[in-house]
């Protein structure tokens, strides 16, 4: 593996990384078995368009045992283009968050912390993003700029999306599959407002809520995000006792 040492971050950012780090991964075991966590997402209910969703609610958290909570989820219909309105239900004590053990994870690496270009557009503009469970369908997803960086000799422009004011690269790299989650992962890519530079830590890329919960429907990458070479840093995969298996 070998990554540019134009492309590569200072010590200092570097140093700060991997001080973070473990931190970090203590942050993510913390946050995927908490009562709202990956893990603990149990239902995804779509209602009817003629259902009124907080009726729908009230109703199904009346209804609900102790440890399970209920709350809503909106997204668009690919068929009408219409708001669709549905119910999560989260249980604590879900079999998943019982079972799990660990997120297995690279070793941290240095040279994984790697500096970007970020160039804004001039309006909002949409991508669209292929989704796990739309079978083939796609969503338009708003993608502020563009993200350049050089890995290994080849140049990228990668698309990273607004995720409720933060940048949220979908990427996939030839581990997919073998030694990560197959459908890619996610990386969190922060940004001063008017920096052109950003920091992308491969160290913290991490496997996207669908490796928790099939209750989820992620984005996957888009072409322009697709790296060629191996991604050997940040979450491989969850890992759970006695063989349980996410569903």
């Amino acid at each position: 593996m070998s990554v540019p040492s134009s492309s590569r971050a200072s010590a200092s950012v570097v140093a700060a990384a991997r001080a973070g780090f473990e931190e970090w991964r203590g942050a993510r075991r913390a946050a995927v078995v908490a009562p709202l966590g990956n893990l603990a997402l149990v239902e995804t209910r779509w209602l009817p368009s003629r259902v009124d969703a907080e009726v729908a609610l009230k109703q199904a958290r009346a209804a609900a045992v102790e440890g399970v909570t209920v709350t809503t989820v909106l997204r668009t219909d690919l068929r009408t283009g219409e708001p669709e309105h549905g119910l999560r239900f989260w249980d604590a004590e879900a079999p998943a968050v019982r079972n799990f053990a660990d997120i297995d994870a690279f070793p941290f690496h240095p040279e994984w912390v790697v500096e970007a270009r970020y160039t804004p557009v001039a309006t909002d503009r949409r991508v669209p993003f292929e989704h796990i469970r739309d079978s083939g369908g796609s969503r338009e997803l708003v993608v502020p700029g563009d993200i350049a960086v050089t890995l290994d000799g080849v140049d990228y422009a990668l698309s990273a999306f607004d995720d409720d004011g933060t940048l949220l690269l979908v990427f996939g790299d030839p581990t997919n599959g073998a030694d990560t989650y197959g459908a890619g992962r996610f990386l969190f890519v922060p940004r001063e407002p008017g920096d052109s530079t950003v920091v992308l830590d491969f160290n913290r890329a991490f496997v996207p809520p669908c490796g928790f919960s099939a209750q989820y429907n992620c984005p996957l990458p888009p072409r322009q995000n697709r790296i060629q070479l191996p991604v050997e840093a940040g979450e491989r995969l969850p890992v759970f006792h006695g063989g349980y298996a996410v569903h």
